[in-house]
């Protein structure tokens, strides 16, 4: 499960460091159990984001039945999508 406060930290540390593949790479070690995906913001066809940032919006994703979809329920997403904005892409 993925809480608010996790979302808040990832949002922040995105913030501070930027966004890129490394950046992911980077995410993904502290936080395993979340499916991180890293794309541009006009790739997203879904809700709206769970946290727009100067540059990003982060993206819930539910994977539980093996099959990736956008969700705006935190109690069920099983990932994220950072969204890089286009303009900064």
């Amino acid at each position: 499960m993925i809480t608010e406060e996790t979302i808040d930290r990832i949002n922040g540390l995105v913030i501070e460091h930027g966004l890129d593949e490394d950046a992911v790479a980077r995410l993904r070690g502290l936080w395993p159990e979340i499916h991180f995906t890293y794309c541009s913001e006009d790739d997203v066809c879904g809700p709206p984001a769970i946290r727009e940032s100067q540059g990003f919006s982060i993206y819930l994703v539910d994977g539980r039945d093996h099959c990736l979809s956008f969700t705006a329920d935190v109690a069920i997403a099983t990932g994220l999508v950072l969204a890089e904005h286009e303009e900064d892409f």
